[in-house]
Formats: structure tokens, C-alpha cells, sequence
């Protein structure tokens, strides 16, 4: 068979990817019958952008958090010949939160679907459970590697046990002879002890430690090797702190001489080679939760003599005398273990044979034969797997995203708010409408993409922002290049977006210090919520409280004042409505969208029907007005669209387009017709040349977005308004693809 295998895969540096190269060698030796399984390949996945120097089994490759990628993976494999599609799931390794960028792939997928199940969570959170159910729905076997694993399945996420195989983790077919590899490393002195792995607190390592003091005192020459790097996402969190307090707690406890950090990522065979070395495996791990361990696996494979805590598959792989367990956290009790083992070897000899007897049942020949049979079956079984209908609009056709042209227009006091083509204008200074759009796009380009350095960009604009509130908590607007102010207090409008950004940030913040000061400025702010004036401004405020209370439901008078404000439109709209006029007022003018898209937040925090239909009449009297030529035509700022009158063709925003695209995201998201998202997408596209001139305004070299349709063509400025109505609008047709692929 030719399998088109999905996963992470070396040289990365991840226990999956060594399973997966295992796995895929394994196959292939014990299916040489096979020719055409000489063709099977690799989809892998990278966790940057960086090129890795894959061998040639890898044919495609997905960047973790391109959505557009594992779109474009799906059609690779459903043209590449491939009979079945093997995946290695574990929730870290694919994009998006809690990894539902690998749905959309699996949805598109046109072969059967066997998935290998690496983690499975007891008390998963909502989207944990929704996505893994959503992926063993699509699947024609979900592999695991224990029973307890099987249990939780059936238990908790539903799935049919018939459904599910049982295959044991591989270990590779090293030999070694334990007196040899100990004079290799320079250990024949010595009774060596081994804990090997990605190192993090959850592991435990401190208890090992503790328990050495007892150890030591009667045998000397133990020493304990802790071998592997600490754990990539522990790095990106908290640094090297877990290892520096284990090296602290070794001096404290005077182990020096008998325990060995060592900081490095090992090849298999020099694993190996320190598996073979030692003579007691030590699994201290701090809780039960853990279906699947490969570094048991491999201890046990190789006839460890093996003392774990009982976790999960410990419980089970160490049963019938092949190991020994100790109870989480219990430094005595491990102790007293260590030295029993210690001073009686034919006990450790023992555990030893029985261990490496259950160990030469799980070679990776013997695995690889097991995963052979099964994809056989369901290519046999042929089973016609029920898949969602596909989503109506394709975003491997948009352009790579990118926020070059933003960082181009980002100094250290704030963003620049016009530019003369693709330069930055200095002579225009800042305003507090563009940084707080900046704040906005750059906290969704972190949820969204997981990008660095859009983290880094959000203190800039909230520092502008704080700078830019008045003692009594309303805002200026302006400022010139030299920070000097340019007025006292700003406009409704800029002041009704900057509490948009403020409220999506306390719903969306991405640290505990950006939340605090978001929420001074938001209760400093607060009071002027009751007079404002333009409905404008009071819709952005509304969308605002709307995300704030989507975290923060108990606040009921912040629930009232978004009552007060929604019946200011609630007014204005039945004042205005009538002689199918379905509108906020006497005319259709710029930024048109908000208005609706408020209405439909406001609906779906006060869950009122009232509210909702507003929504929709007002939502579908702009689109009659502006897509019903099939593609978006926005209302033209120059005259704008009085009732009764001619509309306005041209000075067309990026905002009101901006605007449409988030409003139906908004109704598909409380309606779960899917039709919004056509118009989603289609409203996006105005972007990208379907408008009235045909014409593209994403500059593909700046990567910036043009400033608007006129009468003579593409006005060719590119100001921070323009590119970021584009960049928010593209995140969210990306958070749109999303929520299809995770909503009923």
C-alpha cells in the first residue's frame, strides 16, 4: 500500500517525529511484497518557518500555523496516488488553538484516515473533546497504545469501540552489551541511574533527586543521569527555571558527584546505548494523566530494570513483574525501592527478563506488521466516511499573510497613521483610531497565527493609548511626529474604536499585565459611555462591551449599560425604518457595516429577539444595496447614498469593507448559515480585485493595502487605516474557516 504519512518528523527535534520515522520504516520493511509502497511519503509538520533538511521521504510540507498549508496538503495527497492516510495526533503539534487547523485537512481528505492517538485527555476542555471527536469521526481507526486509553474513548468522548485498534508503542531493535556501552561512557565504576526526555516540571525529576540523599549514604557510587533538553514550549513559558532549580537542589542536597544533568537532544543509538548502560530506569512522574509514554516503552523494551510512579500506561506496561511503582511525589518510598534494587541484584535481574521478554513483542517490525494489517483492512473495508460539506470559499487563494507594511509604519511611540505610497508620512503624526485598530489586528494576529512579533507590537500601541487618555477618561485623537498633541479631546468615533480594541483585549489578552492596564483605561473610560451621540461611536462601544462581557458575564451593570446603548440604535433604527428603507438613518454613509454588526453582538450577549431582527433586517438592506451585482460595491464616501437620492460610486473605504466582513462573520457565528460565509468571502475579495474597478488593492510588494477606489483609479497610498481594515478582515476569514470546521 502507499501511505501519505502526516505528523512531525526529523530532524526535528520531537518524540513524534522519531515515532513517525519508526513507524514509517517499520511499514515499509514488513510490506516488501508491496512495490508500491516504495512511494509512501511524508507530510511534515514544522513548527517554524525555517527549512529543515529532511530526507527524501518527506514530500510536503505544512508550517504549523498556515491555515492556507493544510489546505494545500489535502489536495497534494488526494492527487498523489496515496491509499490510505495515516496521522500521529497529539494537540500540540498542529496550528490553531488546541490544534484545529489539521480538521479542515482531514474534512478534504478523499482516502481513509487511520489516526494514531498519542494523548488523550480525561477532562478535556470543551474545544479538546470537540476536536477529537471530530477527528475520530472522520477516522476509519483511531490506534492507541494502551487500554486505559480505549476505556477513556468509549467513556468520555463516545467513540465505538469497534472503532478503535490497539497497537503498542515500537522500540527499535538496538543490542548492546551493558558491560561495553558503561566502559564507552566511562561508567564501569559506577551503578548508574537513568531518567531520559524532554525535561519539564511535570516529570518529576526533583522527587528522584530527594530520594538520593537516603541512597547515596549507602551506595556511593549511583549516579543519576537525567539526559535530554528541557522541553521546547517549557522554554518559550519559563526558560531554563525548572532546570536552574534542579541544579540548585543538587548542590543543596551535596549531589554533585552523583547526579548529571545532560542538556542535550541524543541520536537513537547513543539513547540507546545509555538505556543499555544503566541499571535501574527511573519514570518519577507527578500525576496519573498519561496514556502513552515512549520513553517507558523503550525502557522496558531493552529489559530495563524499571521504577515509575503509576501513571497510566505505567500501571499497565509494568504489570506481571515487569517494573516496579512507587507512589507520585513518595521520595521515601523510592528510596527504599532503590536500595532494595540495589543491594539484591537477582531481583533486579528479575524484573529485568520479564521486562525484556514483553520487550522483543513490541519491536518496531512486529508494530509496523500490525499497522500494515490494519491499513489493509480499511482499504478493503473501503468505508465511505460521512464528511462535512465543504467550505464555500477556498483561502489557499489568498495571498501569504504578512505584517511587513505595519512594522514598516510602527515606530516606538506608535503607528503612523498615512503614507505617501508605501512610505510612512511623518508629517501626519499618529492618531488614536489607527493605534487602536493596530492594538486590535495585533492581539488577533497572535490568537490567530501565533506570531512573536505581533506580541511585541501590542505594548506599543497600548502605551499610546494609555498616553492618549485624559485624567477624567475620555482620549485625544492626535498627535504629531514630535509628541506634541494636537487637540484636547477626540472624536466619538476614535474614542468608540479604542474602547472595541480595550474590550477585545480584556476578553483576549495574552499576559496578565496587558489585562490590568486594558482594564484601567476601559473603567477610567466607562463613565462617558452614557452620552455619547454618534451612533457610530456607540456601535463600536457596543461591539467593545460585547467582548468584554464574553469573559466577564457576572458584570450586570456593564450588561445594562450595553442594554442602554443597543436601545439608542433600537430608537434611531425604528425612527429611520420605514417605505423599505430598513436603516439607522436617512442615508447610507461610511463605516456602514458597524451598525448591523453591533446589533448582532448585542443580540447575542442580551439574547434578545428583538435585537436579532433588527440585526438581520439591517444586514440584509446593506447587502441588497452593495452586492447585488455579485461582488461587493461599497457606498462612495464622496456623496454617500441619501434615500431617494443617487449613491455615491467612488471614494471607497477599506473600512466599510473591513466592516462588511466582519459582520458576516458575526451572523454565521450566531446563525450558522453558511451563506454568510460566502458573503464573508466575498466581501473580502474586494480586496483582492472583485470591486467596481477590478482592480487589486494588496500591494504584493509593500505587502500593504491600498487607500481606497476613486474615479481616476487605486488611490496609492498605503496608511495604516487601509492596510489594517485588510489585515483584520483576513483574520477573519481565517477565524471563519475555523469556526465552520468546529461548529455543528
Amino acid at each position: 500500500m502507499k501511505n501519505a504519512y502526516i505528523a512531525t518528523y526529523p530532524p526535528r527535534q520531537c518524540g513524534i517525529g522519531t515515532f513517525t520515522q519508526n513507524l514509517f520504516n517499520s511499514m515499509l520493511a514488513s510490506d516488501i511484497d508491496e512495490p508500491n509502497h516504495e512511494k509512501s511519503f511524508i507530510v511534515a509538520i514544522n513548527e517554524s518557518e525555517e527549512e529543515l533538511a529532511y530526507p527524501e521521504e518527506v514530500k510536503f510540507n505544512i508550517r504549523q500555523e498556515f491555515q492556507e498549508d493544510y489546505l494545500a496538503a489535502a489536495k497534494y495527497i488526494n492527487i498523489s496516488g496515496a491509499d490510505c492516510c495515516i496521522l500521529q495526533h497529539e494537540f500540540g503539534i498542529f496550528g490553531g488553538k488546541d490544534g484545529v487547523y489539521i480538521l479542515p485537512l482531514l474534512y478534504q481528505l478523499e482516502i481513509p484516515l487511520i489516526v494514531t492517538l498519542h494523548t488523550v485527555i480525561q477532562t478535556p476542555s470543551f474545544a479538546q473533546k470537540e476536536i477529537l471527536q471530530r477527528i475520530c469521526k472522520m477516522a476509519n481507526r483511531i490506534v492507541v497504545m494502551s487500554h486505559k486509553a480505549i476505556e477513556m474513548l468509549v467513556d468520555i468522548y463516545q467513540i465505538p469501540k469497534d472503532k478503535i485498534a490497539y497497537a503498542e508503542h515500537g522500540v527499535p531493535n538496538y543490542r548492546y552489551i551493558q558491560e561495553e556501552v558503561k566502559k564507552e561512557f566511562k561508567l564501569e565504576q559506577k551503578k548508574v541511574l537513568l531518567t531520559f526526555g524532554f525535561v519539564g516540571r511535570n516529570k518529576g525529576i526533583e522527587t528522584a533527586i530527594k530520594a538520593l540523599s537516603k541512597v547515596v549514604k549507602k551506595h556511593p557510587n549511583v549516579l543519576y543521569i537525567v539526559l535530554g533538553k528541557t522541553h521546547p514550549n517549557v522554554i518559550k513559558h519559563a526558560g531554563e527555571e525548572y532546570r536552574l532549580y534542579l541544579t540548585q537542589l543538587i548542590k543543596d542536597l551535596h549531589l554533585e558527584k552523583n547526579v548529571v544533568l545532560l542538556n542535550k537532544y541524543s541520536s537513537q543509538k547513543d539513547l540507546f546505548k545509555y538505556l543499555y548502560a544503566s541499571d535501574i530506569y527511573i519514570t518519577p512522574y507527578l500525576n496519573e494523566a498519561q496514556v502513552t509514554s515512549g520513553t517507558l516503552a523503550y525502557a522496558v523494551g531493552v529489559g530495563s530494570a524499571v521504577v515509575s510512579t503509576p501513571y497510566w500506561h505505567a500501571t499497565e506496561l509494568l504489570s506481571k513483574g515487569r517494573g516496579i511503582l512507587f507512589d507520585f511525589g513518595n521520595t521515601d518510598e523510592l528510596s527504599n525501592i532503590l536500595i532494595d534494587l540495589l543491594d539484591n541484584p537477582e531481583k533486579r535481574l528479575a524484573i529485568r527478563k520479564k521486562a525484556f521478554e514483553h520487550g522483543r513483542k513490541i519491536t518496531w517490525p512486529k508494530i509496523g506488521n500490525i499497522y500494515n494489517d490494519i491499513v489493509e483492512k480499511v482499504v478493503e473495508e473501503n468505508i465511505k466516511i460521512e464528511k462535512k460539506e465543504v467550505i464555500p470559499f477556498d483561502i489557499a487563494l489568498l495571498p501569504a499573510f504578512s505584517i511587513e507594511h505595519i512594522k514598516r509604519l510602527t515606530d516606538d511611540t506608535g503607528i503612523i497613521q498615512h503614507a505617501k505610497f508605501g512610505i510612512p508620512n511623518l508629517k501626519e503624526g499618529y492618531c488614536l483610531d489607527d493605534n487602536s485598530r493596530a492594538l486590535l489586528m495585533a492581539l488577533m494576529t497572535y490568537k490567530v497565527k501565533k506570531d512573536s512579533f505581533a506580541l511585541k507590537l501590542c505594548p506599543i500601541y497600548l502605551s499610546y493609548i494609555h498616553y492618549m487618555q485624559n485624567p477624567d477618561g475620555s482620549f485625544r485623537n492626535f498627535l504629531s511626529f514630535s509628541r506634541q498633541f494636537l487637540d484636547e479631546v477626540g472624536s466619538e468615533d476614535s474614542f468608540g474604536r479604542t474602547i472595541w480594541a480595550i474590550g477585545y483585549m480584556l476578553n483576549n489578552s495574552p499576559n496578565d499585565s496587558y489585562y490590568q492596564i486594558g482594564r484601567l483605561i476601559f473603567d477610567k473610560a466607562t463613565p462617558f459611555f452614557d452620552n455619547l451621540k454618534s451612533i457610530r461611536s456607540i456601535a463600536n462601544t457596543i461591539i467593545g462591551i460585547s467582548h468584554y462581557l464574553r469573559s466577564n458575564m457576572s458584570d450586570e451593570i456593564m450588561i445594562e449599560r450595553l442594554r442602554k446603548l443597543t436601545q439608542v440604535l433600537i430608537e434611531q433604527y425604528e425612527l429611520n425604518s420605514h417605505d423599505n428603507w430598513n436603516w439607522f438613518e436617512e442615508l447610507l454613509a461610511y463605516d456602514n457595516a458597524i451598525l448591523p454588526l453591533a446589533m448582532l453582538h448585542a443580540a447575542e450577549i442580551l439574547n434578545e429577539d428583538s435585537i436579532k431582527k433588527i440585526a438581520f433586517e439591517s444586514m440584509q438592506f446593506l447587502t441588497d444595496h452593495t452586492m447585488s451585482q455579485g461582488y461587493l460595491s461599497i457606498i462612495g464616501n464622496e456623496k454617500w447614498y441619501k434615500k431617494d437620492g443617487e449613491r455615491s460610486m467612488f471614494a471607497q473605504q477599506p473600512i466599510d469593507a473591513m466592516a462588511m466582513v466582519l459582520m458576516f462573520r458575526q451572523a454565521y457565528n450566531i446563525s450558522n448559515n453558511k451563506d454568510y460565509l460566502s458573503k464573508l468571502f466575498k466581501s473580502f475579495k474586494w480586496f483582492l480585485g472583485e470591486n467596481d474597478l477590478r482592480m487589486n488593492l494588496f500591494n504584493y510588494e509593500t505587502k500593504g493595502c491600498f487607500d481606497g477606489l476613486e474615479s481616476y483609479g487605486i488611490n496609492q497610498n498605503q496608511g495604516a487605516e487601509s492596510t489594517l481594515a485588510y489585515l483584520i478582515s483576513y483574520l477573519n476569514v481565517l477565524k471563519a474557516h475555523e469556526d465552520y470546521y468546529t461548529k455543528d
